[in-house]
């Protein structure tokens, strides 16, 4: 077991350099930029993910009786923003790809300083762990060296070197989804006992209306056309799996219990959202209207 989890981490690590890699290799600072300076987009983009999604699990974890492990989890979810899958999600719907993209970014960045004292704000607040407190500091160092390093990085390259981004892009991208993929199997593999035990429990049912809440939360509180407002709200709801993965593995010692809890909350936001979007998707573009549109001279 313990050379299973020493892969998990491993693995882990490198899904989450090679995500923010990737992620600098595909912004340009003009897409950042413009999202940056759109102060009361980002400002409520800020509140919804920085500040809302993390009380509302917070209140789904006292309304629904979640035992500590399912509450952690719930929390660690919340409050790590930034999910690289919102992108793609954007893409999926047919929303505001642009915008998206570049906020995305965005709260993954500002993510990796604001997780660790949400998540000790909140987990103490709740009393969920005694006498227990996160190590903010080095929490802090963890995710940001694993995020913005790789990310500034990656985006450094595309400011000076684009034919070379483009390149590295997709082989970082494959990498990327393939120890994603990796990483997912292992928590499944290393926790289905702890996850089996979750089907039909209020911890699946937390991440449902976690997912659901904070998707209708993004795109109320957004700016612009609905279009941009449906892709805020997808990047609200998907978030990020790595400064989650690295709590548990630094504060909670693997703990199998709140793995199989995370596991389960996650992967049940993204059978929630995937299919929300392809929906979406299918209304903004039908099957039909792309056909005619592909054989019109």
């Amino acid at each position: 077991m313990d050379v299973v989890l020493l892969l998990l981490n491993v693995v882990t690590i490198v899904f989450i350099t090679t995500t923010m890699f990737a992620a600098g290799l595909g912004s340009t600072v003009n897409a950042l930029t413009a999202v940056a300076t759109d102060v009361p987009l980002l400002l409520l983009a800020l509140l919804v993910n920085i500040g809302l999604v993390p009380l509302i699990a917070w209140a789904l974890g006292i309304l629904l009786h979640l035992n500590a492990a399912a509450f952690i989890a719930l929390v660690l979810v919340a409050a790590s923003p930034g999910g690289p899958f919102g992108a793609k999600l954007a893409t999926m719907q047919h929303g505001d790809a642009t915008t998206g993209a570049a906020m995305q970014v965005l709260l993954a960045a500002v993510g990796s300083v604001s997780f660790a004292p949400v998540a000790n704000i909140v987990i103490r607040a709740a009393g969920i762990a005694e006498g227990f407190t996160l190590d903010v500091g080095a929490l802090i160092r963890t995710v940001a060296l694993l995020q913005l390093v790789p990310f500034a990085i990656g985006l450094l390259v595309r400011h000076t070197r684009p034919e070379i981004a483009d390149r590295w892009q997709l082989r970082t991208a494959a990498l990327s989804n393939a120890t994603f993929l990796a990483v997912l199997a292992g928590m499944l593999a290393g926790n289905w006992q702890q996850i089996a035990a979750l089907l039909g429990s209020r911890t699946i049912l937390a991440g449902i209306v976690l997912t659901a809440a904070t998707c209708v939360v993004g795109t109320l509180l957004a700016t612009g056309p609905v279009p941009r407002r449906t892709t805020m709200g997808g990047v609200a709801a998907t978030r990020n799996v790595g400064p989650a993965l690295t709590a548990v593995g630094l504060a909670f010692h693997n703990d199998p219990a709140i793995l199989g809890a995370l596991a389960g909350i996650f992967v049940t936001s993204m059978v929630v959202s995937v299919p929300a979007a392809a929906v979406l998707g299918r209304r903004r573009h039908p099957p039909d209207a792309a056909e005619h549109s592909a054989n019109e001279p």
